[in-house]
């Protein structure tokens, strides 16, 4: 049977191995508590799964790569609210099926893998979906490290000539999953320099600008000359409606044309009744409130114990993640096995990319009483 030697090569998915440690233990009849998969448990507020109902109708026919105008105009709304920038509801922005579809196929819709835009550059440790969608469009990955010593920040000055003449995309994450990083807004109006200098596109993923604790994280929609830029967001982890598959992309109106032109020919347009209840949700503020409260919560209950038992805390600026270092001498999967076998289920930094390697990802998604339970179990085995 023919397959694809690129999808032959794949590793397993990080987190469906995650799923499969988790059953292994379970079967023998321990209780996990799974910090592993950032996926929120938290209900989703009333008033959104309202709109989704209301949105039914007896015939629903096929949705709109370009979306319904009232979602793109209370997504432009949010953006000048949320970040001051104002952007054109009709030519600057598109709903998308959550993020992590338009982030794997984007590669496809800008890639010249027989040209000399053949190179796709994101960070690690972090989201595997970016390599892989570059892969899937015949590019040329480069992952660029980040360090603790850097702010968990790439190190620009490290990329060659030759290699920033061939990027067709730069992707960047802030806040950073799974370090909890955040980018000043220099960061981006100086890689957005770049961008313009050297002809590629700035992808920004800003799925977890929402969850912070101290001071809202800046987005990449700030810039003044949104030129080469394009950044996604989703209400996966800020409204937390991840089962209902609803982003956007924002940024230049060549880009967005460029998937309004693509995006039809895969038919990855949102529902139009999960697109009115997004609506409702890029338009309230008190549910996100709420949510960072339960996160800001949890945060505190997990320093104070790591803080006692001498387990560091690299980072946890922003993000629903703690990035742990783990004890000196013990892998990120030894680790995370120890922790496994006691009934608590964290990412082995090392799942998310070479330099994950001796940190382990803890996402706050468990209830109060799991989280409370999980830590009476950290308590006796750190």
């Amino acid at each position: 049977m023919p397959l694809s030697p690129i999808l032959e090569r794949q590793t397993t998915y990080p987190f469906v191995r995650l799923a499969e440690a988790r059953a292994r233990v379970e079967g023998r009849g321990v209780r996990v508590i799974d910090f592993g998969t950032g996926d929120p448990r938290e209900p989703t507020d009333p008033l959104i799964r309202q709109a989704l109902v209301d949105g039914l109708r007896d015939r629903m026919g096929y949705p709109a790569a370009v979306g319904l105008p009232e979602l793109r105009e209370a997504i432009a709304a949010w953006a000048s609210r949320r970040f001051g920038a104002e952007l054109d509801p009709a030519t600057e922005v598109i709903p998308t099926l959550g993020s992590k579809e338009a982030i794997f196929s984007f590669a496809l819709a800008t890639v010249d893998s027989t040209g000399t835009r053949d190179t796709v550059v994101f960070t690690d440790p972090g989201y595997p979906v970016y390599e892989r969608g570059a892969l899937f469009a015949h590019a040329h990955p480069v992952a660029l490290p980040l360090r603790e010593e850097n702010g968990f920040l790439p190190d620009l000055d490290s990329i060659d000539d030759e290699t920033w003449s061939r990027i067709a995309v730069f992707w960047v994450n802030y806040p950073n999953n799974p370090t909890g990083a955040v980018a000043p807004l220099s960061f981006y109006e100086s890689l957005a320099a770049l961008a313009r200098e050297h002809g590629f596109v700035l992808a920004s993923d800003e799925a977890y600008t929402e969850l912070w604790f101290d001071r809202p994280p800046a987005s990449a929609l700030q810039l003044d000359d949104r030129r080469n830029l394009v950044v996604f967001n989703t209400l996966s982890k800020r409204s937390s409606m991840t089962g209902y598959r609803s982003g956007f992309a924002a940024g230049d109106p060549g880009l967005v044309g460029a998937l309004k032109a693509f995006r039809p020919t895969v038919g990855t347009a949102p529902q139009e009744f999960v697109q009115r209840a997004a609506a409702v949700a890029w338009g309230d503020e008190e549910h996100v409130e709420r949510t960072r409260e339960v996160y800001r919560r949890r945060r505190s209950l997990f320093l104070s114990l790591f803080d006692r038992k001498g387990l560091r805390v690299a980072g946890s600026e922003a993000t629903m993640y703690l990035w742990l270092e783990v004890p000196e001498a013990e892998g990120s999967e030894a680790f995370a096995e120890r922790l496994l076998e006691h009934g608590v289920l964290v990412a082995p930094g090392s799942y998310l990319g070479a330099a994950g390697e001796g940190y382990a990802r803890m996402a706050l998604v468990p209830t109060d009483e799991e989280c409370t339970a999980a830590a009476e179990i950290l308590e006796a085995v750190l």
